[in-house]
């Protein structure tokens, strides 16, 4: 089930919303890869974080 900005897992809930947003973004392409849901979130909270801090946002 691909999540959405206002639909999405539980654990993403206190992510600063660009983090979730893009997590929610990559969550959803690693599940069209057929990853599990709970390692897709799992990755996709990892990845989003580490872009966050590689893209200030200042520079949006």
């Amino acid at each position: 089930m691909p999540w959405t900005k206002q639909d999405y897992p539980v654990s993403m809930k206190n992510l600063e919303p660009r983090v979730r947003h893009k997590a929610i973004e990559i969550a959803n392409a690693l599940l069209e890869e057929n990853y599990e849901e709970g390692r897709a979130i799992a990755i996709a909270t990892a990845k989003a974080q580490e872009w966050d801090e590689n893209h200030p946002k200042d520079e949006d």
